[in-house]
């Protein structure tokens, strides 16, 4: 069963752009009437996609959405049904991720386990099984400074002559209210039909586009965390039963390792990248240093070295094997190995050896959810 935990005061943050904040100077939403801009953008499939690919439809929607977002993630079901639903009545969708990937900071992936890069949004598009193109404008952005892409999602609607005939939201319910007013739909029937669309704009909710500019913020937060504290504290076989227990509402990511373990400090920055994604949610990565007590020293500076600025403990005790029960009896032995314990100590994951990080950031999501 998925474990559905909570909201975060980040989410709040997350789920209305902020445009006024965070858009170029001078940067204008395209106005009702006017021409789309004309581009030429690469697509996931390793297709080039310009206007003309499209001028055999009626009717143009591009999309700006992207991988990251929780409101974008959450309108991706709605988005495949209306492609379904109008690809042979004369209806182009085209989506089209406006957002600079080096301009997102860790902790805005924490909906996600995929970043907004060109080969993320490949992943994304073959694992979602997306029927329409997918193109990505953020490498230089243009087509998002064209279009005035305030946030994603952020739909466009054009008629045959691709003249703007409605902008905004998708719908007006990006959570899991019901919807009441089917703007994009609404505007694609009346164009269809031949009517005026009865309502041409609205507000674009979602996650502000992240621009170019946004890239030293990004190098700061990684500045900021990296000079984060980093502990180490001793944890005997009682407290790695509360530990299993996990009386707690957060997914607890436990991560057992050593010093003289390679393939451990290899993975130790992808778990510090995982726990900056995740850590502002219901969620805590806990390390378990398998070292003798008396290099507790030695883990110390490496756990420093490799800003490892979570719940960091060095495991005290005389049996071995009773800790391994305590904690998880399937574990076979081997390092590295971690888990990830639900609320109420279920394992819901569990690795043997090297992480493989996409797996262990979907095995999070799933339990947290994409969405708000």
């Amino acid at each position: 069963m998925t474990i559905r935990l909570g909201f975060h005061a980040i989410a709040a943050t997350l789920a209305l752009a902020t445009v006024a904040l965070a858009d170029p100077p001078g940067l204008k939403t395209l106005e009702i009437g006017a021409n789309a801009p004309d581009f030429k953008l690469p697509g996931v499939d390793g297709k080039t996609y310009t206007l003309a690919s499209f001028h055999d439809a009626k009717i143009l929607v591009l999309l700006f959405t992207c991988n990251h977002c929780p409101t974008a993630q959450a309108y991706e079901a709605r988005v495949a049904r209306f492609h379904s639903d109008y690809k042979d009545r004369g209806v182009a969708l085209v989506a089209i991720s406006p957002n600079d990937p080096r301009g997102v900071r860790l902790d805005e992936l924490g909906y996600t386990d995929l970043t907004d890069s060109f080969d993320d949004m490949k992943v994304r598009a073959r694992d979602h099984k997306f029927a329409y193109p997918y193109l990505y404008d953020g490498e230089t952005q243009a087509v998002a400074r064209a279009y005035g892409v305030l946030a994603t999602p952020h739909v466009f609607v054009f008629d045959a002559g691709r003249k703007l005939r409605y902008v905004g939201r998708w719908d007006d319910a990006e959570s899991r209210r019901p919807v009441k007013s089917h703007d994009t739909t609404n505007a694609v029937d009346a164009l269809l039909a031949g009517k005026p669309v009865p309502v041409e704009t609205t507000r674009a909710f979602g996650c502000s586009t992240k621009w170019a500019d946004k890239h030293k913020d990004a190098a700061a937060s990684l500045a900021k965390w990296d000079a984060e504290p980093v502990e180490l504290n001793a944890i005997d076989d009682a407290g790695i039963a509360r530990l299993a227990k996990n009386d707690t509402p957060d997914l607890l990511l436990v991560n057992l390792w050593a010093t003289w373990c390679g393939p451990c400090v290899q993975e130790l920055p992808e778990l510090v990248t995982i726990n900056r994604m995740y850590r502002g949610r219901r969620f805590k990565l806990v390390t378990i240093s398998m070292d003798e007590p008396d290099k507790t020293a030695d883990a110390l500076k490496l756990l420093k070295e490799k800003h490892v600025a979570a719940t960091n403990y060095l495991l005290h005790t005389d049996d071995r094997d009773h800790f391994a029960v305590a904690l998880d009896k399937e574990w076979p032995g081997p390092l590295p190995y971690t888990i990830l314990v639900g609320p109420g100590g279920k394992i819901l994951y569990r690795k043997v050896g090297a992480i493989e990080p996409l797996e262990v950031k979907r095995a999070i999501v799933d339990q947290l959810g994409r969405t708000y």
